[in-house]
């Protein structure tokens, strides 16, 4: 017999399904060429049902988006983190590079959301605010990686600004591979990306150790 769901798991269930519909619109026809009433019919929901998860469709690509990390975060994270620093940006600086097709898809939409979020100022708080979630974890990482090397960051600079600065230029290769895809390719990412994490930690002076010491371990 099949089983009976609860309101609240049917409710869940509708907004799943819901998500996983716009996803696959959103990133095969883009954020503004995509219906919710196309999400609606692909989906077999009524546009009504649509509106009774989500308020807008903005909302809508927020609830992908953050689906999205939230992945990211408990299915990737945990194992980057017991890789390593050295691991974790690797993967990431690479990962977008080799992953074609729907990635594409979804770099290309993502692009066009954030473009959209620029022209609506009331969106860019919630958008910071996923973006931040997603890049947080680096921090960690940065902070690892600069223990590992016995450096210190500069003073001028946190390690949040770090993960930003090495997001944007990762970002911006992901955008540049799309129509040059010849000339921008995973050993490009990689070695792009360790350029920038080399330069903010060789630029620094040895941290001290806890005997008041400096260390000075060979950089990568």
């Amino acid at each position: 017999m099949p089983v009976r769901l609860s309101r609240m798991e049917r409710r869940e269930k509708t907004r799943q399904d819901l998500l996983t519909a716009a996803e696959t619109c959103f990133v095969t026809r883009g954020f503004h060429a995509t219906s919710v009433d196309e999400v609606a019919e692909r989906a077999g929901y009524t546009k009504g049902a649509v509106y009774s998860n989500f308020a807008s469709k903005e909302d809508l690509f927020f609830g992908v988006y953050q689906r999205r990390i939230d992945h990211v975060l408990t299915e990737v994270v945990p194992g980057l983190r017991q890789a390593g620093a050295v691991r974790a940006f690797d993967w990431l600086a690479t990962g977008t590079m080799q992953r074609r097709d729907g990635d594409d898809g979804w770099l290309a939409v993502f692009f066009e959301f954030w473009a959209h979020v620029l022209r609506h100022p009331e969106l860019r708080s919630r958008f910071a605010e996923s973006h931040t979630r997603f890049l947080e974890p680096l921090t960690d990482a940065v902070r690892q990686l600069a223990d590992e090397r016995g450096r210190a960051l500069p003073n001028d600079v946190t390690p949040f600004q770090v993960v930003l600065a090495w997001n944007a230029m990762e970002v911006g290769l992901g955008l540049e591979r799309l129509t040059q895809p010849h000339d921008v390719d995973v050993e490009l990412a990689r070695r792009m990306g360790w350029l920038l994490l080399d330069a903010v930690l060789g630029a620094a002076p040895p941290a001290s150790s806890s005997d008041g010491k400096q260390r000075d371990r060979s950089t990568r």
